[in-house]
Order: structure tokens, then C-alpha cells, then sequence
């Protein structure tokens, strides 16, 4: 009988052994599975923005600061070349989000389009342009560009219009006091100028400063400093958009508030070296003097809010420019709801 007792004993403690082994193991492996199913899933974000400039530092910055990153986003960056580009990318479907002047918001709502587009974050608030002349240029005066050509962006867009509305505060009649060559797409300026015969033409950092290192023109003025606050270049989707992605509308503002921040608390040359990798052809050297010209002279946000004093300021310069008949109202074009949500956390 012990001899039968003591095998079935043994068999009993084994099958035991056996019972635990699996109950831990899979107490071991559940938090491994828990913990790969609660991963933030990356979204897509298909992002288009104007034009390619350190203009717009605190959005790479907070790029490579991997501040999209913490709030799920995957951004595809591509250059629009051009505000009225951006927004026939963002109507067609073709681009999420576009980053332009407010400017083709208003005129998409004016259109009367039902699921027009609504700007919800502004990165700059001033003109981001340098006036370059063709030969050295000591004391320059606006006067100066009297009986000249400019080439000064398409007609139309905030650069061109804020440029006119300069020329009138410093008594020059646009029309004809000297010649804007509209005729020139936004991406092709620089190479326009340095081969044809304008005397003069507007460019956005790092372009400016390689065109003057060419010696292909020279620096004699920034339209920004000219101009004074504007909100020059925003965020913007289709209402649809935002309101179906609400979550990773928030998520974007907020990822953009943390690089307005950080390029405010760190040196030209910390920012320069932050986001070098989106200016390859471009020094750290001469990307930290062309970040240090728009800290002099206050080219961005400090929050991504848009205001309604900002706004009409806008409208206005659109008015007098002759492109503005209706203005649009500030509580259907702008939407401040997730950048006071974020400036306020």
C-alpha cells in the first residue's frame, strides 16, 4: 500500500508544481501585454507650411525637441510654396494641417464654403522678410525704392500686402511710385532677383543672409521691424477636420506652445543647434545670426493665441491692399479654444 501511496504522492506535487509555474509565468508575462497595448499609438499628421524658413524655428524645434512626439504626433512636413498653395492642399485633402497667413482663411470663408477653414494656433507675429538690394547700401531710406522695381510676393499674400501697407507709412504710393513685380512665385524669388533686373526683393531667412554671402545681393532692411505685430503666419484646417481630431488638435497646440517656449528660454545658438538638421546647406553659425535677427526683433508668439485686435489689424492692411471687400468675423475664422486650453494648464 506505501508503495503505491508514495508514487501517487509524488505525481500529485508534481502536477502542483506544474499548476504554479503556469499561474506565474502568466501573472508575468499579463503586465508585458497590458503595457504594449497601452503604448500611445502615433497619428499621422500631414503638416504644409508656406514656405521652408528658420522663420519658423519654434516649430522644428519643437520637431526635434520630440515635443510632437509626446503628444502622438507623426509629422509629414512638406513646402507649399506659397499660402494659396497651402490652402488648395488642405481643401482637396491632400495636407491636414497647413501653416500660412490667416489671410486664405478669410478669403475661403468669404467664398461661402460650408466647411470652410479655421485657424487654431498662430506661431509668428510679424513679417519674417528682409528687404535686399542688389548693390551695397549705406543709411538705406524707403525712399530709396522710389522709381524702382521690387520683387515683393505674389499679390494677394500677407508678405505682399504688409510690404504695400509700409510703403503708404512712409508716403510712397505703390502704384506709382515704383514697380512691384508680382509676376514671381514665393519659391522662385531669389533666383528671379539674382538674375533679372529688379533692384530690390523681399526673402525669408536662411535665403537672405545665403543670397547676401553670394554676394548676390545685400541686407538693407527688415520688413517685420517696418511693420510691426501682425499675426503673419498660423495654423489652420477645415472645420471638419478639427472637430473630428479635437484630441490631436489639442495635442498639436500644445506641442507648438512648448517650442514657442523653448526657443524664447534658450540663445540663438542653442536654437541654431537644435534644429541645424532641417537647414543642411546652412551653418550653425549663420543659422544662430539668422534666428538672433528675428529674436531682435520679436518675429514670434509667445503663445499660440490669436487675437482679435491681431486680427482686425490684419483685415484692415487687407482693406486698404484693395483684396478685402467683406470682412470675416473674428469668432468663425479664429479658434482659440486649444491654445487657451494649453497657455492655461
Amino acid at each position: 500500500m506505501k508503495k503505491i501511496l508514495i508514487p501517487a504522492i509524488i505525481a500529485l506535487v508534481i502536477v502542483i508544481a506544474i499548476i504554479v509555474g503556469v499561474i506565474v509565468s502568466g501573472q508575468n508575462v499579463a503586465p508585458k501585454t497590458t503595457g504594449e497595448t497601452t503604448e500611445k499609438t502615433m497619428q499621422k499628421v500631414r503638416l504644409n507650411e508656406v514656405t521652408h524658413s528658420i522663420f519658423y524655428a519654434p516649430q522644428y524645434a519643437a520637431i526635434a525637441k520630440g515635443f510632437f512626439e509626446e503628444e502622438g504626433i507623426e509629422l509629414e512636413l512638406t513646402n507649399g510654396g506659397g499660402a494659396d498653395n497651402v490652402m488648395t492642399a488642405i481643401l482637396a485633402g491632400q495636407s491636414d494641417i497647413g501653416l500660412c497667413g490667416p489671410e486664405a482663411s478669410i478669403y475661403v470663408y468669404n467664398e461661402g464654403r460650408e466647411d470652410y477653414v479655421e485657424v487654431f494656433a498662430q506661431l509668428t507675429k510679424r513679417d519674417g522678410s528682409f528687404l535686399v538690394a542688389k548693390d551695397p547700401t549705406d543709411n538705406f531710406s524707403w525712399q530709396d525704392l522710389k522709381g524702382k522695381t521690387v520683387i515683393p510676393g505674389r499679390k494677394g499674400g500677407v508678405p505682399y500686402m504688409t510690404f504695400e501697407w509700409i510703403l503708404k507709412q512712409n508716403g510712397i504710393n505703390p502704384q506709382t511710385d515704383l514697380v512691384l513685380d508680382d509676376s514671381i512665385k514665393f519659391d522662385l524669388m531669389a533666383g528671379a532677383f539674382a538674375a533679372g533686373n529688379a533692384e530690390y526683393v523681399t526673402l525669408f531667412e536662411p535665403t537672405a543672409s545665403m543670397t547676401e554671402e553670394a554676394g548676390a545681393g545685400y541686407i538693407v532692411a527688415s520688413v517685420g521691424e517696418a511693420s510691426g505685430d501682425i499675426p503673419y503666419t498660423a495654423y489652420c484646417a477645415k472645420k471638419s477636420y478639427i472637430s473630428e481630431n479635437s484630441e490631436l488638435i489639442e495635442g498639436f497646440t500644445r506641442a507648438t506652445y512648448k517650442g514657442q517656449k523653448w526657443v524664447k528660454e534658450h540663445s540663438a545658438k542653442e536654437v541654431a543647434e537644435a534644429i541645424v538638421d532641417f537647414f543642411p546647406d546652412t551653418t550653425v553659425e549663420s543659422l544662430a545670426t539668422a534666428v538672433q535677427s528675428y529674436k531682435d526683433i520679436e518675429a514670434w508668439n509667445e503663445n499660440p493665441i490669436l487675437t482679435q485686435e491681431s486680427f482686425d489689424k490684419l483685415q484692415m492692411i487687407m482693406t486698404e491692399a484693395g483684396e478685402l471687400e467683406t470682412k470675416a468675423p473674428y469668432e468663425k475664422i479664429i479658434n482659440n479654444s486649444y491654445a487657451e486650453k494649453v497657455v492655461n494648464e
